[in-house]
This record gives C-alpha cells, sequence and structure tokens, in this order.
C-alpha cells in the first residue's frame, strides 16, 4: 500500500541516537553509527523521531510500503526488554525483571471499551438509547479509530459491524454515536486530506476479519466520494458477500440517503 512514512537520510545523520530514542515503536536503531529504519511496519508514520533529529536528517516520504502492525511492534519491544534484562542479568545482583509491553505510541495503542454494561439496566434498546442521549454518553467501542492507524488483525474486528465514515460526519449529525457509532467498530478517515488509498487497507481488514456488516457515512460534499468509493472496492476486493449500505450527510446534519 502506498503511504506515508519517514526516510532517513544517512548522509546527513550525525549517530547522535535522538530518534531511536524517540520513536515509541523501536523503528529506528542504531546501525554501523547511523540511524537506520528496520522495517516498515514498526514505523507508525505518525513523526515523533522527527523534531528530535538536529540535522534534519528525517522527512516524510509517500511510498509503498507495509501497513503498520502493532502486533510486530508489541513482540519486537517485548524482545528487546527481554534482551536488555539479560545483558542486566549477565551480572551479579538481583535479576531484572521483564516488564509488560505497554504498547507504543499512546495514539496508536489499541484499546477496547465495553460499552454493553451501561445499557444492561435498560427495559429496551430504545429505552438504552434514550438512556444513553441523555447522559450523553460515548458509544465508542475501540481504539484508534483512523483507518490508517488500525491494526488490520485487530481482536474487535472478529464479528464486527464495521462503520466507514467520514471524518466530518460526527460534527455534522447530532446524535452521532446514537445512532451510528452504537454496535459498531468505527473507523475514520478523510481522503482528499490523508491522500492515500484506503481501499487497500480495508480491503485486508474485510478479507481477514469476520465482518458481519459494512456501513459507510460519508458527507454531501464530492471529495467525500472517494472514500465510498474505497469502501465498495474494500468490499469487492475481498471476495466476501457482505451486507452493507452508504448513508449520506448533508452539511446542515440531515440524512439525506439511505
Amino acid at each position: 500500500m502506498i503511504r506515508r512514512i519517514i526516510q532517513i537520510d544517512e548522509e546527513k545523520c550525525n549517530g547522535c541516537g535522538a530518534c531511536a530514542k524517540a520513536c515509541h515503536e523501536g523503528a529506528i536503531s542504531m546501525v554501523n553509527g547511523k540511524a537506520k529504519l528496520m522495517r516498515d511496519d514498526y514505523c507508525d508514520g505518525l513523526g515523533d523521531c522527527l523534531p528530535n533529529c538536529p540535522v534534519d536528517a528525517i522527512h516524510f516520504v509517500e511510498r509503498e510500503a507495509a501497513a503498520y502492525d502493532a502486533e510486530a511492534v508489541k513482540q519486537n519491544m517485548l524482545k528487546k526488554q527481554q534482551e536488555e534484562a539479560g545483558k542486566q542479568n549477565a551480572g551479579e545482583g538481583p535479576k531484572a525483571p521483564v516488564k509488560p509491553f505497554a504498547g507504543g505510541c499512546p495514539g496508536t495503542r489499541m484499546r477496547m471499551m465495553n460499552r454493553e454494561e451501561s445499557m444492561q439496566n435498560a427495559e429496551s434498546e430504545e429505552e438504552g438509547r434514550e438512556t444513553a442521549k441523555s447522559e450523553n454518553k460515548s458509544m465508542l467501542s475501540q481504539w484508534p479509530v483512523q483507518i490508517k492507524l488500525a491494526p488490520v488483525n485487530a481482536p474487535y474486528f472478529d464479528g464486527a459491524k464495521l462503520l466507514v465514515a467520514a471524518d466530518c460526519s460526527a460534527y455534522a449529525y447530532g446524535d452521532f454515536h446514537n445512532r451510528f457509532i452504537k454496535g459498531h467498530v468505527t473507523l475514520i478517515g478523510c481522503p482528499k486530506l490523508d491522500n492515500v488509498d484506503y481501499s487497500e487497507k480495508l480491503t485486508e481488514i474485510i478479507k481477514n476479519n469476520n465482518i458481519k456488516s459494512v456501513t459507510i457515512v460519508r458527507m454531501e460534499v464530492p471529495c467525500c466520494g472517494g472514500l465510498e468509493l474505497a469502501a465498495k472496492k474494500a468490499l469487492q476486493e475481498s471476495g466476501k458477500f457482505i451486507p452493507w449500505q452508504v448513508v449520506t450527510l448533508s452539511l446542515d446534519g440531515q440524512i439525506l440517503d439511505e
């Protein structure tokens, strides 16, 4: 897939190692005195390393690269912790424990939220919806929500009703959480701002998981058509027959078509 990823200019690199320390994902290591991106799927494309480089040797590029893999990052960081603990334990004295890996950058760390508990005392689904509305509760069930950051094989995709929504849609439609997010795994994006082909990532998600249905929520503006086309292309290329629908919202928050 074509996506944003870092590129290191080895000629400019002075070997200070600041970028490697700043990278939450462990994607950068020092090799022969130079910073090196070890694997494309370790890089989340957020660029925590960029402002830490004193010689401006790191920049973003758009190129063919493997999707960010949170699970691979987790395993790599755990391995590094074990190696470090092994070095410490090679000497005398108390052994250093291996701490559980807590994830990389907080913005990309996978998380699941159980929203069913707040609805258990409701006598009906409609009553539960009204309770959530009156208490103004979030219905978001997982993190991250950005299409380009979501792990392809995240456990919350198993048996999920997938919502693919335009970034702006939740701001336009007042009851978005209860009308669309509730009961769904939510992914959002804007093809105009991200300038990536979402269809590749969405195809992998649909192909590799037991997705029950797909709902696409877009705005009436033309640029939102890219999100709809990407989702439809992903459904087609996944080779699966999954129920789907497109909901179009007006700029003043009305449902124009569903």
